[in-house]
């Protein structure tokens, strides 16, 4: 499992990028399918996540469709235009960031290579 200094950086990025992959996902549908994919070596915890969608929904980058399921209510986020602009920049500069510390950290790794 990676520290939470490193996740909590890149967090915007990963949320944006999942609802991009996978149109609208309501929050622990991200924090599974984020577990899933990395075999839960980021787990994303919601003391650290709903305070980042909710700073996507502030930015402008999310919208949110409530969903009555019986006596429960389940919040969807879903990417607006300006957030799929939004994830193209931050994908590109996350890559960028990796080949930059890959670089200064003189790691030459071809399955890394961005």
């Amino acid at each position: 499992m990676y520290s939470s200094e490193l996740i909590k950086g890149t967090l915007k990025t990963i949320i944006l990028n999942l609802l991009k992959e996978g149109d609208k996902m309501y929050g622990y549908e991200i924090t599974q399918k984020v577990k899933e994919l990395t075999s839960d070596k980021i787990q994303i915890t919601e003391g650290a996540l709903y305070p980042t969608l909710h700073a996507l929904e502030k930015q402008g980058d999310v919208i949110t469709e409530t969903v009555y399921i019986g006596k429960r209510v389940r919040k969807y986020y879903i990417l607006t235009d300006q957030g799929k602009s939004t994830v193209l920049e931050r994908v590109n500069e996350l890559a960028d960031f990796m080949k930059t510390m890959r670089f200064l950290l003189g790691i030459d790794n071809p399955i890394l290579n961005v």
